[in-house]
């Protein structure tokens, strides 16, 4: 998810040749609008307690370079940050967000080879800042929100190693030539650390998937929003599923891919997926009407995923009336559990069209 100002020629687009250079390239990459670095994880406390969690820092670029001003408050980027927890023992979700112009105050990204990749000072009131930093393996974060009584602070390592979404982590989103990101994933990353909700914190550990992806104005006037998903199978693979959706609603564009036992990627084309919804949630706090389970059909494989819990909306007061579901689901083939997983749905409800 993204917000963009200008035209994309001012910045540098996707292209299918990029050199990636590692690990270098986890660090931000100025020269495109939209940045993000995502995470999400199912975790487990010691008396068995389950929390699904997300953790972002966005990079939103508002001019290509840095003005030429003297002044510490001269920016050229914002970095927003967003951090839920879902507690599916007790069916809360907690949600929290920063925002700030990339100031020396205020917040901003790491240079290699800092192990800082990014920081932002926490919402008002919270005195600790919200952190991002490679670990020489892999990636160590914390969010902090002191009102809510929420705080994330984990650790990761590659239980498999990185993977390109799209050849060579070219990722389409579109038929247009800035329709496009680069796009890496690390789709299981061992966690541990520990989550506060309510004030009561939890050791935990569990797994979680990465996502980083930049580029400039990914999607056309058409396009409204997302479904996205990031689902773990117990067998090992993991399925990466994205679908596009234009103004009546219709898949506009789509794309996937497996990630085989041994790290091998099988990439998926429109037609060689089928995702059936099943059911459907309406937000009381927006009267947004989600997607609440799907049936997803690749090949001669059939697979059932369902939310964990209805009520996973984060909504962000900071930048206007930007809402959207971000929630864990539990995987099924047959009624039996195979796997679990995050779905994300953007562009749903009035006034909740993502930019990109």
């Amino acid at each position: 998810m993204g917000w963009t100002q200008g035209e994309a020629e001012e910045w540098q687009i996707a292209v299918p040749d990029y050199e990636w250079s590692f690990p270098q390239d986890h660090w931000a990459r100025e020269g495109y609008k939209t940045e993000w670095w995502y995470f999400t994880g199912h975790l487990k406390s010691e008396n068995g307690r389950e929390f699904g969690y997300q953790f972002t820092f966005f990079r939103v670029g508002l001019l290509p370079t840095k003005p030429d001003l003297d002044s510490d408050w001269a920016a050229n980027n914002l970095i927003m940050g967003h951090a839920a927890i879902s507690d599916l023992e007790t069916g809360q979700h907690y949600f929290s967000e920063s925002i700030h112009r990339v100031t020396p105050l205020l917040g901003g990204f790491g240079v290699y080879p800092d192990t800082l990749l990014a920081w932002s000072r926490g919402p008002v009131g919270t005195q600790d800042r919200w952190l991002l930093r490679w670990n020489g393996d892999a990636f160590d974060f914390s969010a902090v929100d002191a009102g809510k009584d929420m705080r994330i602070d984990l650790r990761t390592r590659p239980k498999k190693s990185l993977i390109f979404q799209g050849p060579k982590g070219y990722s389409k989103k579109g038929v247009g030539e800035s329709a496009a990101s680069q796009y890496y994933s690390f789709t299981r990353l061992e966690t541990e650390g520990s989550v506060t909700v309510a004030g009561e914190t939890f050791d935990v550990v569990g797994e979680s998937w990465m996502d980083k992806e930049f580029g400039s104005n990914q999607l056309d006037e058409n396009q409204v929003g997302w479904d996205w998903f990031s689902l773990q199978l117990d067998d090992g693979r993991e399925v990466m599923l994205y679908v596009l959706r234009d103004k009546t609603n219709a898949v506009d564009y789509a794309r996937g891919t497996i990630v085989l036992v041994d790290g091998q990627t099988q990439y998926l084309k429109r037609d060689e997926f089928e995702i059936q919804e099943t059911g459907s949630w309406t937000s009381p706090e927006t009267d947004a009407i989600y997607p609440a389970g799907w049936i997803i059909k690749v090949g001669d494989e059939i697979l059932t995923v369902q939310s964990e819990m209805k009520n996973q909306e984060n909504q962000a007061e900071l930048v206007g009336t930007l809402f959207y579901w971000e929630g864990a689901v539990r995987v099924l083939r047959a009624g039996k559990k195979v796997g679990r997983g995050y779905v994300e749905l953007t562009g749903y409800g009035a006034g909740s069209v993502p930019g990109l």
